[in-house]
């Protein structure tokens, strides 16, 4: 539950920092500010639980890879052989946090 989240929140932030470079009016930037405040909220709730540092990785690697396809296939982004190749690797890091990070370790400080 924790982890679908972070992958709610990564969702958000998505909208949030398209929102940042579009936005044009008070309709959009209300749509943003409330991104911003679903993202985050979401993000410190799932750190509460799981290890802070792979939450956050996670969020914004997930985050980055969505604005840059989402870039590319709304906004005319050029699509560029090089960008998806590292678009790829981020992913393959980010699956890699969540998969050697189990929720029981999650507790920190709590846990020793």
């Amino acid at each position: 539950m924790n982890w679908l989240k972070v992958f709610i929140a990564a969702f958000f932030e998505i909208f949030w920092v398209i929102g940042l470079k579009h936005a044009d009016d008070p309709l959009s930037w209300a749509g943003t500010i409330i991104s911003i405040a679903v993202s985050f909220y979401l993000m410190i709730m799932a750190g509460k639980e799981l290890p802070v540092g792979t939450v956050y990785a996670v969020f914004v690697g997930l985050g980055t890879a969505g604005t840059v396809l989402s870039e590319i296939l709304f906004f005319g982004e050029p699509l560029k052989l090089s960008k998806m190749i590292l678009v790829l690797i981020l992913l393959l890091g980010v699956l890699g946090l969540k998969l050697v990070t189990n929720e029981d370790e999650s507790k920190g400080a709590e846990s020793s």
